[in-house]
């Protein structure tokens, strides 16, 4: 069964349910209203016929009369309303009329009675008279009279039974329940046809969902709806629309890093095939004598730097999956990194030579350092390497000090500097600001991602400020050893 289908079920149900238990209610009150007018009607007839017919005797009040000629116009008169009385005397004797269908009062009733009670009954069904014909059934009412003395004493003096036909009230009853099942009946048609506008309404929405749904299965990642808040459909709408703004953002960004990877291993194809074509030339040559004697230890040492250009390629792409899928146990430990700086600047000392750059080098005498001592290096290095590539006649400063439970490490250069959109990529895999520049040092574009995984590893922070042609300024924070985050692999 289709949704809007259950829904419409669902919504008519309840309405009738409701209609059909108000209906009930009514049906019952009706019924008891129209049996208490009744009764009340009955117990006015026998305060009169009391009033008419029971006399008594002001020399012996015990002796009590009852008027047979009143009681007698009473029934005739009664009878055309369908009304019948009986009257009986404080003996539980009937005094009228004579051909009455029920002799005596039943002890029950009569106790009641006795007490000052007015007793209420309802035959629903049809009872037999003494001589065996069918009674049609009454709802008679027995309502008892004390006569009070000048003592206050009470004494009770008569029973007057009045009863009325069944069928004449339930003919009331049938007739007031007629006129009420066409208003129900309506109302359950209006219920109905307000159910089946809920439901198309609520369908409506869900299918423009399934059409949404169906948009983004076949790849169009631009749908939107919209919403207006107010109930878990449109929760649900916002859900999606959050779902595919994020499949959005998630194509995007594979499609960026193809474009990466295509330049990656474009750019990876490119180093690794001069150094593989240089050492298969050198090799031909020392293999056909072609290379002189005094040149074959130039020679060889060339093609040690190849081979060694080619594993610190293939190194830096290993050493970065190991480190981003946290395969990789820091070592960390607390060190005086005086002399790792001090051995960083002699190193690169002739690379910055080599661009006519000055390196600075501004730490105290002492600096302590909470980190693994191979990674910490592995970080410097990278990033001062990277600021002698885009630095010429320039100075690269490597700063340190210490912070609050904390060491700071800033590398600034004078060099080119970067836009923006240069310093909101440079953590990415492949990426090279420059791919311009030459593979002097085998650069591929993973020294930085290598850096940001590396320091985030240590539970650091690490920031880049920069404006082009004006340098460019790395900002390293270590936390102390209480202070630093628990990371994977550590």
């Amino acid at each position: 069964m289709k949704l809007i289908y259950q829904q419409m079920l669902a919504f008519f149900a309840v309405i009738a349910t409701v209609l059909i238990l108000l209906g009930i209610s009514f049906s019952r009150s009706t019924r008891s209203m129209v049996y208490m007018n009744t009764w009340s009607t009955l117990e006015k007839y026998a305060n009169s016929l009391v009033e008419q017919a029971v006399r008594v005797s002001a020399q012996n009040n015990r002796r009590v009369s009852f008027d047979t000629d009143s009681l007698e116009s009473s029934e005739l008169l009664l009878q055309n309303q369908w009304v019948h009385f009986t009257v009986y005397n404080a003996r539980n004797a009937v005094v009228f009329p004579d051909n009455v269908y029920m002799s005596k009062i039943n002890t029950r009733d009569w106790k009641k009675l006795q007490k000052g009670e007015i007793v209420h009954k309802v035959a629903d069904r049809n009872v037999n008279r003494q001589n065996g014909q069918p009674q049609p059934a009454m709802t008679d009412i027995l309502k008892p009279y004390f006569y009070t003395n000048n003592k206050g004493n009470k004494r009770l003096i008569a029973v007057i039974r009045v009863g009325a036909f069944i069928s004449d009230i339930n003919t009331n009853i049938n007739q007031i329940n007629k006129n009420l099942i066409r208003p129900l009946i309506i109302s359950s048609l209006v219920a109905l046809g307000f159910a089946f506008l809920l439901a198309s309404f609520s369908n409506m929405r869900i299918n423009r969902l399934r059409r949404a749904t169906k948009q983004v299965a076949k790849g169009n990642y631009d749908v939107k709806l919209k919403t207006n808040h107010r109930d878990e459909i449109d929760d649900l709408t916002n859900d999606f629309n959050g779902m595919i703004s994020s499949l959005r953002e998630s194509r995007e960004e594979i499609k960026h890093q193809e474009e990466r990877r295509r330049t990656f291993m474009a750019d990876a194809a490119h180093e690794m095939r001069t150094p593989l074509t240089t050492i298969n030339g050198l090799l031909e040559g020392l293999a056909y004598d072609a290379i002189p004697e005094e040149s074959k230890e130039q020679s060889i040492k060339l093609m040690r730097d190849e081979t060694n250009r080619l594993i610190r390629l293939v190194n830096e792409n290993l050493d970065y999956e190991n480190i981003r899928a946290n395969k990789i146990r820091l070592n960390k430990q607390e060190f005086d990194a005086v002399d790792a700086f001090t051995n960083l600047v002699e190193q690169l000392q002739r690379k910055a030579e080599a661009k006519n750059d000055t390196l600075e080098l501004q730490v105290p005498k002492q600096i302590s350092v909470y980190a693994d001592y191979d990674r910490f290096v592995q970080i410097i290095f990278n990033i001062t390497q990277n600021a002698i590539q885009f630095t010429e006649n320039g100075t690269i400063t490597i700063n340190a000090q210490r912070g609050f439970e904390e060491t700071i490490v800033r590398i600034s250069d004078t060099g080119i500097g970067m836009s923006k959109e240069q310093l909101a990529n440079i953590w990415e895999r492949y990426y090279k600001a420059d791919p311009s520049r030459n593979a002097k040092y085998g650069e591929s574009g993973l020294g930085l991602a290598i850096v940001h995984q590396l320091v985030q590893q240590h539970g650091g922070t690490i920031e880049v400020t920069s404006k082009p042609d004006q340098g460019t300024t790395f900002t390293i924070i270590f936390p102390d050893k209480f202070q630093s985050k628990k990371k994977p692999g550590q």
